[in-house]
């Protein structure tokens, strides 16, 4: 793809008459594209010829604008308003001209920190997406993977005569605490022969394979438990599917940060993009479509149905389990107006950083 918009890059500046202006050409476009990404407002010539470093007036700087707009790469949304880059430019100059840089070791450090320690996976990807959201000034995106949750200690303790608290601990650290109603003949005998049932026959299991051994087990008549308590662990193991099913396939984190000084110049904008977050199936399979992308994939504005009202932009990048088979994404969401050459690199090291966790 670089090579691609590198050519194209070339044509533009041969379909250009004064052709002693080609490297010139590339440098204003530059100027104007970072320009415009540092303040979110129209350039001018007058501010390219300050600081581009380029030996020319701004009317001769306006020429060379005028034939980047004809080309599709600039636009002027007022009249003698100056230029802003088009969708196409904005693509051209993050895939053949943005200069990336690394995050800091402050930055590395800490995304790392937020993802580090034990416990449920899940929180460990929402630390990360919040780090990276207040790093980046935006909101921050990722894909929960969908992994069958692995049974490790079961837990129930009276409450009352006739309800439960059933404790349920996953393999992976996380802790489900849900209420259970049951009957006058249930004992805490019977509730602590369930429990310990449960950790030492099917600690290991994922749900599937844990109901099929106790169906298996109670129709062998090796289950070593009577009905009611037999009842009592396949409402344990109910409950189970039902925290599975109400897991998110997504996490959003730091929305507020899109709602800034410049958004209040554009609040449709702005509550579009919202709206398009609350509806998480459809980020969610934009998001899902960067899977096969080898490090970070960028969507710029309309170049996406999704964003085609909203004019946003999302940079993700997929992260990988210990067999290298990509898992999840993470990535952020905000204005077309990015600074890309400092987040593509941030995002492309908390996937990787979250790839270490998945091992």
């Amino acid at each position: 793809m670089l090579c691609k918009h590198a050519a194209l890059i070339n044509s533009i500046m041969a379909s250009n008459p004064i052709t002693e202006l080609n490297d010139r050409t590339r440098v204003i476009f530059r100027s104007v594209v970072e320009s415009y990404l540092d303040s979110g407002a129209p350039v001018g010539s007058r501010t390219i010829s300050k600081f581009s470093g380029l030996n020319l007036s701004p009317a001769s700087i306006r020429n060379v604008m005028q034939d980047l707009e004809e080309l599709g790469l600039l636009a002027a949304p007022h009249i003698s308003a100056g230029r802003v880059p088009t969708n196409s430019g904005l693509r051209l100059f993050v895939d053949g001209m943005m200069q990336a840089a690394e995050p800091s070791m402050d930055e590395q450090r800490a995304i790392e920190s937020q993802i580090a320690g034990d416990g449920p996976i899940e929180a460990a990807l929402a630390a990360a997406t919040l780090v990276l959201a207040g790093l980046s000034a935006c909101a921050g995106l990722v894909v929960v993977p969908n992994r069958e949750a692995v049974l490790k200690q079961f837990n129930f303790l009276r409450i009352s005569a006739r309800q439960i608290l059933a404790i349920l601990v996953g393999a992976d650290g996380s802790v489900e605490n849900r209420l259970i109603p049951i009957g006058d003949d249930v004992s805490d005998a019977m509730l602590t022969e369930a429990a310990n049932y449960m950790t030492a026959r099917l600690s290991g299991l994922t749900l599937v394979q844990a109901l099929a051994k106790l169906d298996h087990e109670i129709r062998a008549e090796k289950a070593a438990l009577d009905a009611a308590s037999a009842d009592l662990v396949r409402k344990g193991l109910m409950l189970w599917t039902i925290d599975a099913g109400a897991r998110p396939v997504m996490i959003v984190k730091g929305q507020s940060n899109l709602i800034d000084e410049d958004a209040a110049h554009d609040l449709d904008r702005v509550r579009q993009l919202l709206d398009q977050l609350e509806s998480k199936e459809e980020i969610a399979r934009l998001l899902d479509s960067a899977r096969d992308a080898q490090s970070t994939r960028i969507f710029i504005g309309a170049e996406n149905k999704l964003f085609s009202l909203s004019g946003s932009s999302v940079i993700a990048a997929p992260y990988r389990d210990e067999g290298g088979q990509v898992v999840g994404v993470v990535g952020v969401i905000g204005p077309t107006r990015l600074n890309y050459a400092r987040i593509v690199p941030m995002v492309d090291f908390t996937a990787k950083a979250l790839s270490r966790l998945m091992k």
